[in-house]
Order: structure tokens, then C-alpha cells, then sequence
């Protein structure tokens, strides 16, 4: 029966690689990254079961495989070596009697606390909402539970565990997004569940038993929208350890629709308590959400997130596939003045599609200055750095020649960053698409460095070592061919790199 059912799920798989009528095998649609994961075909959106094992990370996500807008959820399943270089493999779990399959984690059982483990194999575990869409239909308030799963080939297939669910629903209508992580002081398993407009922790010593430990988040933080996929982890600064509980809202974002908020504090293996309840927001910009981290990586700590916004997600234009992912982000902390904040910056791997570099010192940008003709081209895939001793406001412009134009800068006056896509071609799939955006510089240096990721139709901001972050989407009739550094008040680059970068697909 379970042979059976997987070679279903391989030509399900394979099916869904087909729209309308022709199978997809190249990445070279309009608007598709070509650093950035996204599918092949049909609807994604939030990442799941992020696990590192065998020198491979793997990315599980919800996915549609019969339509590009969302649908009944599965989980597409992605595998990488370098985070950068990514291969689309079979549909990883389906639909079954417990409903649709919702957001989760999955880990590396090292111990086997669940017994899942065979012959000395480390068993896989995810750990997903049931989403019952019937009992949604019905106006029952406990149409979400968690179940789980395991696979004993690294990752590739899965056999869901017969006694699920194994945490049922106590009447809460958003139960939902466990997040699952080793806590080795307890030696237990610790849950960050999402459960309407809170927080709440679970424990296990199995995978499969789970106990209530507290609830966080009442009144504190943001609460324009519903708590959704959250995320806790220890960081080191300074020789001393910090918990940070990462948690996705949508709405109610900085800018509109979804967003990443994150809370910094302890974790005493029951409960989590914030240095600060004030809002602070890992990304300002309007297309990074639901991210969450790789489990089983050690010290280090990977960020990812579903690049698009629940505004317009099943709006954008594009075809034959919906939304990509972030750029992969290392995370660290970093305090100022007492106070402390998550940095992420791209993960080291990006240099593994850095095909050429160029370097330029001591620029001073008056006015103007057309970068695309000192590089010789701004063919939409690269990543430029530049650093400056003082900080004035300037405007990175991406144009083309239909006039349309997108414009990553900082406002000197108002001690703002901000994204523009006023001007930034196709905007009116949706009426909020088309504004400026903005972020506050956080920090108070007067040097600044600055990088910027542009892929085609994506442009990721990382300001201050990370400290600002503002990732954005959009839809120029024509490639951005043209760079432009635009500063009135006169801005002295100390160095800017230019890196030009091949697409991740072509091996």
C-alpha cells in the first residue's frame, strides 16, 4: 500500500510540473528569479519543514499543485547543497483525511526519542497542522490539529504516523504552525505553536505526546492580524545566550498586509520572557513573510521567507508558477545602546553564483552617476555593496527604457529608508501594489554599508550590517536595464563592488 501510494505520489509530482498542456523546463519565464527558489509550476507560499541532514538542506512549502492561486495545501518539497542551487523534488505529503497539509517544521531525531529511527538511521520528523475543511465549513472551532510524519531515507518520502493527531484542538479557531526545536537543558522537544493572537508552548519528550507549558503574547507586540508562523531559538552575543521568538501577522505589517515581527528575551525551557515588548520588525519591506529558520545547523542561523505579501499573492503577474522565496539570511543580534535587534544579512553561499566583480573606490556621486555604464550593463541579476563614512540621502534607481522605474534610497531627513514602486510598471493587479515604503534607520553610526540584491523582478535592501532590511517585488514591462545612483546632497563612497551573478538554474 505504501509503494503504492508513493508512485501515486510521483506521477502526481510529475503531473504537476505540466500547464496547460506543455511541460515547463525552463526558468526563463518573465519575472522569474533566477537566484531565488520558486517552483516550477503552480501555486507557493509559506516555507516548511526547513531541516539540514547529510550536507543537504531541505525545503519543504506549502503548495497548490493544480492552480496558481492558493488551494488545497500540500507540501512541495525542494533540496540544496549550498542554499542557492536548489532542485525541485516529488510532493512530499498530501491531503488526507485530517484535512489539508498546513505549515510546520520538520527535525533530525539524532536520539530517535520517537522510535521512528530503523538499523541505526536518523529519522526525519515533521510536524504539521491538519487543517479540516469541512469541519471549517461546519463553523467548528477545532478544524486544526497537529500531526506528524517521519521519513527514513533523508527526506524524500514520508509515512504519516497512524496515531495522529497528535495534538488535538482545545476550541481554538487559528491553532496552527508548530514549530518544532530540540531544548537540550530539558532534554525534551519544545513546540512554538500559533494560536490566534498569542503564542503558545508545548513540550514532548517523543515527538508524539504533547504537554502544555505556557502561553506569551497577550496584549504585547503587534496585533493588526492574526499570530502565524512563529519561530524560537537561542543566539549568542557577547558570550551570553539570548531566545528569539520570531512571529509572522498578517495584517498588520509596517507597511501593509504581512510582515515579521521578533521578540528578544529568555526561554526557561517552559516559558519565554522579553527583554522589551516594543514592536520591532525583522523586515520592513512588503514581501517577506512567514519566515522561519533550519533546524539542525548547528550555531548557525538560517532565515527564509515566502517573498510576496497576502495583499496581492494571488494577484501578481505572473505565470506559469506563483511567488518565490527570500534570499537564504544568516541572523545575529546586536545591541545598541541597550537595547538589542536581529540582523540578518545573505548567507555567505550567494557567492557561488558571483560570476564577475568590479570594484570602484573613492566615487563621489554628485547629482547623478549611471553606474550600468561603468559596469558596461544592469542586466537585472546582481549584487551591489558599497560602504560610507558619512551617510547622506541617496537613491539607487532601477529604470528602463519605458520610463518605468524602481527606487531603493535613504532619506536623510527623515532618517528613513525606503522602497518606491510608484513608477515600477505593471502596479494595478491591486490597488496598495504601487507606493513608497519605508523603514526606520535603526542604526546611529554615522558610516553606513549598504547591499542590494536585484533579481529581475526582486530587489532585497540589507542596511547597517543588517540591521534594516526591506525586501520588495515588482513588475516592469521591460528588464530594469539601467543603475543610477542618484544624491543631491553629495555622497562619498568609500567603495562600491559590483557583482555580477549567473542563474542558479543553469548548472
Amino acid at each position: 500500500m505504501k509503494r503504492t501510494f508513493r508512485l501515486l505520489s510521483l506521477l502526481w509530482s510529475l503531473s504537476s510540473l505540466t500547464t496547460l498542456g506543455q511541460t515547463v523546463e525552463k526558468y526563463d519565464q518573465p519575472y522569474r528569479p533566477q537566484i531565488h527558489f520558486s517552483p516550477k509550476a503552480h501555486w507557493m507560499n509559506d516555507p516548511n519543514g526547513m531541516v539540514y541532514l547529510n550536507n543537504t538542506y531541505h525545503l519543504y512549502f506549502q503548495y497548490y499543485p493544480k492552480g496558481t492561486t492558493w488551494g488545497p495545501m500540500h507540501w512541495g518539497h525542494a533540496t540544496s547543497k549550498d542554499l542557492m542551487r536548489w532542485e525541485e523534488q516529488p510532493i512530499a505529503l498530501y491531503p488526507d483525511k485530517l484535512g489539508y497539509i498546513f505549515s510546520g517544521s520538520a527535525v533530525a531525531d539524532l536520539n530517535n526519542t520517537s522510535g521512528f529511527g530503523r538499523y541505526g538511521i536518523v529519522p526525519l520528523v515533521a510536524i504539521f497542522t491538519s487543517h479540516d475543511p469541512v469541519g471549517e465549513k461546519q463553523g467548528k472551532s477545532n478544524f486544526q490539529t497537529q500531526s506528524i510524519a517521519y521519513s527514513l531515507d533523508g527526506g524524500k518520502t514520508w509515512d504519516k504516523y497512524e496515531g495522529n493527531p497528535v495534538l488535538r484542538n482545545p476550541g481554538i479557531t487559528d491553532f496552527r504552525d508548530p514549530k518544532v526545536n530540540w531544548y537540550k537543558a530539558g532534554k525534551k522537544w519544545v513546540m512554538t505553536l500559533a494560536t490566534k493572537d498569542r503564542i503558545t508552548f508545548y513540550s514532548s519528550p517523543d515527538l508524539k505526546s504533547w504537554s502544555k507549558e505556557s502561553e506569551f503574547g497577550e496584549g504585547v507586540g503587534g496585533h493588526g492580524g492574526v499570530w502565524e508562523c512563529p519561530d524560537l531559538f537561542p543566539l549568542t552575543l557577547a558570550g551570553k545566550t539570548y531566545w528569539v521568538l520570531i512571529v509572522n501577522i498578517n495584517p498588520g505589517g509596517p507597511n501593509g498586509g504581512s510582515a515579521t515581527q521578533y521578540f528578544i528575551g529568555d526561554f526557561d525551557g517552559s516559558k519565554f520572557t522579553p527583554l522589551t515588548t516594543e514592536i520591532k520588525w525583522l523586515d520592513y519591506g512588503p514581501d517577506e513573510y512567514a519566515g522561519v529558520t533550519w533546524s539542525n545547523t548547528g550555531d548557525r542561523r538560517i532565515f527564509l521567507g515566502w517573498m510576496s505579501n497576502w495583499q496581492y499573492a494571488n494577484q501578481v503577474p505572473t505565470d506559469p508558477w506563483r511567488s518565490a522565496m527570500t534570499i537564504p539570511r544568516d541572523l545575529s543580534l546586536r545591541s545598541i545602546d541597550g537595547n538589542y535587534f536581529l540582523c540578518s544579512q545573505p548567507v555567505k553561499e550567494i557567492d557561488n553564483v558571483v560570476t564577475k566583480e568590479l570594484s570602484f573606490k573613492n566615487l563621489l556621486i554628485k547629482e547623478e552617476l549611471d553606474l550600468s555604464q561603468k559596469v558596461k550593463s544592469a542586466d537585472s541579476l546582481y549584487m551591489i555593496k558599497f560602504s560610507a563614512a558619512q551617510l547622506q540621502s541617496f537613491a539607487l534607481v532601477l529604470s528602463n527604457d519605458a520610463g518605468e522605474e524602481a527606487v531603493i534610497g535613504y532619506d536623510r531627513t527623515a532618517n528613513q529608508y525606503y522602497f518606491d514602486r510608484t513608477r515600477s510598471g505593471k502596479i494595478d493587479f491591486e490597488k496598495g501594489f504601487g507606493k513608497r515604503l519605508t523603514a526606520p534607520r535603526i542604526s546611529k553610526d554615522s558610516t553606513t554599508d549598504i547591499t542590494l540584491i536585484v533579481d529581475l523582478a526582486s530587489a532585497e535592501l540589507f542596511a547597517d550590517k543588517g540591521l534594516t532590511v526591506m525586501t520588495g517585488i515588482f513588475f516592469p514591462t521591460k528588464s530594469f536595464n539601467r543603475l543610477t545612483i542618484r544624491s543631491k546632497e553629495g555622497l562619498s563612497i568609500d567603495r562600491l563592488t559590483y557583482s555580477k551573478m549567473k542563474s542558479a538554474w543553469n548548472r
